[in-house]
């Protein structure tokens, strides 16, 4: 058995290290096997020593991704945990710093959290067009909405466009109440939501009034050419496969494009073949164009919510 105590210069910086959450410590005990106390501004860890110096690099690890000006999270802790068990990189606080996004005196940079948010980073990097494909809450739009504010501020595209089918869930559009604008509102709202929570709200409407970012159903799209934009189609799980193919057209010079869905998820009429689904089928392979496929492992909403995810799709029988 060995003991090994780190020190970092105050508690303030310890709790960073570890997410502000003293359940990380837990979490760390928990992976390795090991018995882990802290106090104030140090941390012991007791046990096997290779099991020790694997706790080391995770807390190694994290610490450089906090004093790289990031903000460690649980998400990220579990990352850096796996990788330490099973490696795929050797170094990923590097990785998540070097694919940050945004950020700024008053909001914290967009970070990968997993593995999966780590390679569709770095595809939305490299190829024109991306799919995310995957389950709720992996980041899929989130992510897509933070590369595509930061080309927008490096000046790689001069407009962002995000759009979404609008598809009803039991009730016809011209049933709602409101104008047309009123009526397909609250399908945009989620990509309302990412943006102003990824800028100051006066920015986020400055840029909505100039016309620098644009947020509009699917149905706008039709008969248009979008130069020098970064594109985003959310829910593409709900397109036809008419609309898909519309939509992927409308891309011109300068362009690029993410599209985004859950296949387990489509809301549309019984015998109607999803867009996403035919798109995933006769896509692969097609030059500047990535799939990045997520797993239940990549959510980072509630750990419950990855278990209600793999138990549904463990009962259902399916990979996607």
């Amino acid at each position: 058995m060995s003991s090994v105590t780190l020190t970092y210069e105050t508690p303030q910086f310890l709790h960073s290290v570890i997410g502000n959450d003293i359940s990380s410590l837990r979490k760390l005990a928990e992976a390795f096997d090991i018995q882990v106390t802290s106090r104030d501004g140090w941390i012991k860890l007791d046990g096997p020593e290779d099991r020790i110096t694997a706790a080391q690099e995770v807390l190694a690890e994290l610490e450089k991704v906090r004093r790289g000006g990031a903000e460690v999270s649980l998400g990220m802790l579990q990352m850096v945990i796996s990788n330490t068990r099973q490696p795929w990189t050797e170094a990923p606080a590097e990785k998540i710093l070097q694919l940050k996004l945004l950020g700024s005196s008053r909001k914290p940079p967009v970070l990968a959290k997993t593995r999966g948010q780590i390679d569709y980073l770095k595809a939305m990097r490299e190829n024109e067009v991306v799919f995310g494909i995957g389950p709720a809450g992996t980041g899929k739009t989130y992510l897509a909405m933070a590369q595509a504010l930061q080309s927008l501020r490096d000046k790689t595209v001069q407009r962002l466009v995000l759009t979404r089918p609008a598809v009803e869930a039991g009730e016809a559009l011209g049933f709602l109440p409101g104008d047309l604008n009123e009526k397909v509102f609250p399908y945009l709202r989620p990509l309302y939501d990412a943006l102003y929570e990824m800028l100051e709200t006066d920015e986020a409407e400055k840029m909505i009034e100039r016309g620098i970012v644009e947020i509009a159903p699917l149905a706008y799209m039709r008969g248009r050419t979008l130069k020098n934009s970064f594109v985003i189609l959310d829910e593409a799980q709900n397109t036809t496969t008419e609309q898909m193919l519309m939509f992927l057209t409308r891309l011109g010079e300068g362009s690029r494009c993410v599209v985004t869905g859950d296949p387990s998820q489509v809301d549309l009429k019984r015998g109607v073949r999803s867009g996403l689904a035919e798109a995933m089928h006769i896509l692969s392979g097609v030059e500047g164009l990535s799939f990045i496929r997520f797993e239940p492992t990549d959510v980072v909403r509630l750990p419950i919510v990855q278990r209600i995810i793999e138990a549904y799709r463990i009962h259902r029988g399916t990979g996607e």
